[in-house]
């Protein structure tokens, strides 16, 4: 089965998310000490990096259904648009408050606006233009 433009579109940075984030919560939640520069001094340093773990796997869940099943569409354009922009602009506060990160978390740092301000442009502009007009998008 071919896909369509307007699917290629619309779930094209879906795939990279997946892609960079499933791996990205796997090295938080089991590997940060020897891939990162942190060092885990506490359980509670742990156990919250368990918790960022649970948090990526469940948003890549989302985005991973909506490749496939276009009722979980508009909510994975959505949650993938605020969750790249919500680390991003994280980013961008602890540069000013911090200074500037290692290499691997300031390349992060431009993807996740790159394909944060990819899903705010579908939003804001694409769908509306092209009018998706799928069952998910009718209430826009």
């Amino acid at each position: 089965m071919a896909l369509t433009k307007q699917q290629i579109v619309l779930k094209v940075h879906l795939v990279i998310s997946i892609t960079v984030v499933v791996p990205a919560a796997f090295i938080y939640g089991f590997f940060s000490e020897s891939i990162l520069d942190i060092t885990i001094a506490t359980v509670d340093e742990r156990n919250l990096l368990k918790g960022i773990m649970g948090l990526y796997l469940a948003f890549s869940l989302v985005w991973f259904l909506a490749l496939f099943k276009d009722q979980f569409l508009k909510v994975a354009l959505i949650s993938n648009m605020l969750f790249m922009l919500g680390l991003g602009l994280g980013r961008i506060l602890s540069i000013i408050l911090d200074g500037i990160p290692s290499g691997l978390y300031s390349f992060g740092f431009l993807g996740e606006l790159v394909l944060g301000f990819y899903g705010l442009w579908l939003m804001i502009w694409y769908i509306p233009k092209n009018k998706v007009t799928s069952l998910y998008f009718k209430n826009q």
